[in-house]
């Protein structure tokens, strides 16, 4: 998850002043944390208070586990949603986190991509992958491009972190969710801004193939322009999957999370390393 909050930090100050190249400085004094950390955080918060009501072996067996997820991830998208009311809501995401009765409203924006990423850190089968992301992004974007594009970056993270090489990533991804027959050198100088999941997960797992390393992969995102804060969140969790991520890149982008959002940052970190260890004994 720290991938995606680096990417969205170092991404801030280039969504509406987009940087065609790679010759940047990653942290400056004019980025900030917006709502691409805050709902992948909310997201992480909501599996972990599941967790705490039922046992995580539901996750391949019970549907009460994913309809639990769901009423978790609204509370949660909503209560922390609503203590940073300015940290760049797109307007029908704004007027649900605020909503007194919040439903679906059949989405297919990128916001479904963006904040997904603790799924694909969280399960043990690719069978969970794609029925946790459901859960978590359906109470949204329940829109079917939406549910696609959020699982496709959950499948990429899931794939990477178990050692999968770039080449069977791809082919997965043409397979089952999109065509990649592009490069970012192609794309540079043409992609413009798309809010949709088909016009920006491509162009992200393309970023993240593409790299060499985990800061080669936010800057490929970011140099192609268009929604580069969450163009860099979604390619910066693929590519902590595969690389992790630098130790002084990491306790820079904390220094940008208050301690409400740090304090569920360091929960997710446990709640992992316990899981990673239980992945390791079943």
């Amino acid at each position: 998850m720290i991938g995606a909050i680096i990417g969205d930090i170092v991404g801030s100050r280039f969504e509406f002043n987009n940087y065609r190249r790679k010759d940047f400085d990653l942290f400056t004094k004019d980025c900030k944390v917006t709502d691409d950390s805050i709902m992948t955080l909310a997201v992480a918060k909501s599996i972990m208070e599941t967790e705490k009501i039922l046992k995580p072996s539901f996750h391949s067996t019970h549907p009460i586990y994913y309809a639990q997820v769901e009423k978790m991830s609204v509370k949660y998208m909503q209560e922390i949603g609503r203590k940073y009311p300015n940290c760049g809501y797109g307007g029908r995401f704004k007027e649900w986190v605020h909503s007194d009765n919040p439903r679906p409203y059949n989405s297919f924006g990128n916001g479904a991509a963006m904040r997904v990423s603790p799924v694909g850190f969280a399960v043990k089968t690719e069978r969970e992958v794609s029925l946790l992301s459901k859960a978590v992004t359906r109470v949204t974007h329940n829109h079917q491009e939406g549910i696609k594009g959020a699982e496709a970056v959950a499948v990429a993270i899931y794939m990477a972190q178990r050692g999968w090489s770039k080449d069977e990533i791809q082919k997965k991804i043409e397979g089952q969710y999109y065509p990649l027959d592009f490069t970012i050198d192609e794309i540079r100088d043409s992609y413009k801004t798309d809010l949709s999941c088909q016009g920006t997960v491509p162009q992200a797992i393309k970023a993240f193939l593409e790299s060499t390393s985990f800061e080669d992969a936010v800057r490929n995102a970011i140099s192609i322009g268009g929604d580069s804060d969450t163009i860099a969140a979604i390619t910066g969790a693929i590519a902590e999957s595969y690389y992790g991520v630098p130790a002084d890149l990491k306790e820079k982008a904390l220094t940008y999370l208050d301690n409400e959002l740090l304090s569920i940052y360091h929960d997710w970190e446990e709640y992992y390393e316990e899981r990673k260890n239980n992945k390791q004994v079943s």
